[in-house]
């Protein structure tokens, strides 16, 4: 086992199993913990078709917990956790396990990684989706107490979001702390009141049983198919329990899973089920009719905290996968702040954020209600979890060397159970599915064009690069006049001299006593050890090659990195050293390598891309910026 993951079990063991699984509460199953407020009456929708009887319900009751205990229990649970990438998890995670263990396959290695950034940039449309659909249908709960509440439910959910969406530049420090706390009252909330329902009536227990989940398919044919597209959201968001393995640990997740969140999901499910089997007109709002009058203003109010606490996971999640695509190649630089000064995971990225609150706000207007957003949701999540089940195959067959049938035969079970929902989704294309695929297109195709616009750019600079260490026997040879101080200089390519370089002797005439030729590595792996972040190569004339090197989920702070350098004998200080970078004007030519409109928006985004010095951390006064135009 890797030290780093070591690290992570010293760092759990740090806090009690029972603290961090009351955290993992609010992070982890915020998302899967709101499904219940809209899953059975988009399943019973009108527009399916499917009638609602005795023998449907328990149907599709018993579709819904064998599709969790498949799908979350023994997919993700069980098999999925286990694919610790140095103690920490999510699709990136998976992607560099999986793509690391055939890095001898170029092009497999390539399709690998489009694949994973495709899963990645899905991502972002369940990102608008999911607060969209959870707030929406927790304060649709007033129509429920009172008729004339209805004109006000969609103002009240906008306030809410743009409330949620304002107070990200600020942190959510001080109220995450109530996150967990107010989950598990939720999830408390939701087992009572299903048990409660389920002593009315009990023979809703028979959809434990799988043969009525079997009998309900082989009775309705077309119409089970498409009520598989309403059961799946049961399952959304089950995707997070790996995706925040490192913040957590395997067993805090596991504790909180088998300890509280599987059994309230499964006691609520059933208490729905009981309910429309005594009162079948409660399909209009089979949750929130669950709950006695007196208690319903209460639930409305719980419930749209819960949904709050579900969204702001998933908008931490976006920022998270914002910076690790990054930080791989497939987005630009932006700027990123940090909210918290205790936990370096706690980010928020402004540009992002407006983006996403305006899809929201465009899906919760344009679509009206949480029924009809349930014909959205479901598509993205679907095609992640084929993608996911994918990469597993990879990570089971290459990385940790299981047999070829058994990788076939494990990942081949759930490749069906998760293309029998995605195909199942795709039927809702036309009904709201195309607006989050819409946007994971337009995230996945900004990712291409960055990704091989950088590829393109770095192979023009290359070409005309001068090798480095000839260069510098040459230019020492009859040297420059030598001032004090450090100059560092920012480079891609080790073996080339930077064009920064060329321009200062040009222009100043002048070499500093200490030049360091400084690159950063991002390495397809979480994280790197401290001890691993600096590696130094003395060159002539006081001269050195620096390396530094972090993971896709590493906080990039040159200045911090260049003080480990003490460690090696190598010593700068700050007042007398200066960060010399260079600045690419991208210029489209007909002979680049990718259309000339795509060149374009690359160009445009290397633009506008968030400045070198403030993305490392560099000294704004130290920094010394020199342009180069370059055709690509």
């Amino acid at each position: 086992m890797s030290s780093t993951s070591n690290k992570l079990k010293s760092t759990v063991k740090n806090e009690s199993l029972g603290v961090l699984s009351l955290a993992a509460l609010g992070v982890v199953y915020g998302d899967i913990g709101t499904s219940p407020l809209y899953v059975m009456k988009t399943v019973f929708d009108p527009a399916h078709g499917l009638v609602i009887s005795d023998n449907n319900i328990i149907g599709i009751i018993s579709l819904i917990f064998w599709a969790i205990m498949m799908v979350v229990t023994v997919k993700y649970i069980t098999l999925i956790l286990r694919a610790d990438n140095h103690g920490e998890g999510g699709i990136m995670a998976l992607l560099s396990l999986a793509s690391s263990s055939i890095l001898n396959r170029n092009h497999l290695h390539r399709i690998l990684f489009m694949i994973g950034a495709f899963g990645a940039a899905l991502f972002y449309g369940d990102g608008v989706i999911t607060p969209a659909i959870s707030v929406l249908s927790a304060v649709e709960g007033l129509e429920v107490a009172t008729p004339l509440l209805q004109p006000y439910v969609l103002p009240i959910t906008l306030i809410v979001l743009i409330s949620l969406f304002l107070i990200q530049q600020r942190g959510t420090g001080g109220i995450g702390a109530m996150f967990g706390p107010i989950t598990l009252i939720w999830f408390i909330t939701l087992g009572f009141f299903g048990l409660m329902n389920i002593a009315a009536a009990p023979e809703i227990l028979q959809a434990l049983n799988p043969l009525f989940a079997v009998s309900f398919c082989l009775d309705n044919g077309l119409l089970a198919f498409i009520a598989f597209g309403a059961v799946v959201l049961a399952v959304t968001g089950g995707e997070a329990l790996y995706a925040d393995m490192g913040h957590f640990g395997i067993k805090p997740i596991r504790l909180a899973w088998y300890g509280c969140v599987l059994p309230a999901l499964i006691l609520n499910y059933l208490g729905q089920g009981a309910l429309l089997l005594t009162d079948p007109s409660a399909i209009s709002n089979p949750f929130f009719l669950l709950f006695p009058s007196w208690a319903l203003y209460p639930a409305v109010a719980l419930a749209t905290a819960a949904t709050v606490i579900a969204s702001q996971a998933v908008i931490s999640g976006v920022f998270s996968v914002t910076r690790q695509a990054i930080q791989l190649g497939f987005l630009p630089r932006m700027q990123i702040r940090h909210t918290s000064d205790q936990k370096i995971g706690q980010i928020y990225i402004p540009f992002v954020n407006w983006i996403l609150l305006a899809a929201v706000i465009m899906a919760v207007v344009g679509f009206g209600s949480s029924s009809s957003l349930a014909s959205a949701y479901g598509v993205a999540v679907t095609a992640t979890m084929v993608i996911e089940t994918i990469l597993t195959f990879f990570v089971l067959r290459f990385a940790w060397k299981y047999p070829l049938i058994v990788g076939i035969l494990t990942t081949g079970f759930f490749l069906i159970i998760d293309a029998t929902f995605f195909a199942a989704t795709i039927l809702k294309v036309f009904q709201g599915g195309w607006f989050p695929l819409v946007i994971g297109a337009i995230i996945f195709f900004v990712m291409i064009t960055w990704n091989r616009g950088r590829e393109i750019l770095l192979e023009r600079l290359r070409s005309d690069d001068i090798p480095l260490e000839p260069f510098l026997e040459s230019l020492l040879a009859h040297p420059p006049a030598r001032v004090s101080g450090t100059a560092i200089f920012l480079t891609s390519n080790v073996n080339g001299v930077p064009h920064a370089l060329l321009h200062n002797l040009a222009h100043n005439q002048v070499l500093h006593a200490c030049v360091v030729f400084l690159t950063v590595d991002y390495l397809e792996t979480p994280r790197v050890l401290e001890e691993e972040r600096v590696s130094i190569k003395p060159l002539i004339g006081n001269c050195y090659q620096i390396t530094v090197k972090y993971g896709f989920k590493d906080e990039p702070d040159l200045p911090v990195a260049l003080e480990m350098c003490k460690q090696h004998g190598l010593e700068f200080e700050p007042l007398k050293t200066s960060y010399f970078l260079s600045r690419e004007i991208v210029v489209p030519s007909p002979s680049g390598g990718m259309t000339q409109w795509q060149e374009r928006i690359f160009a445009t985004m290397a633009r506008n891309a968030s400045n070198a010095a403030e993305y490392f951390k560099l000294p704004a006064n130290r920094v010394l910026e020199l342009g180069t135009r370059i055709e690509i």
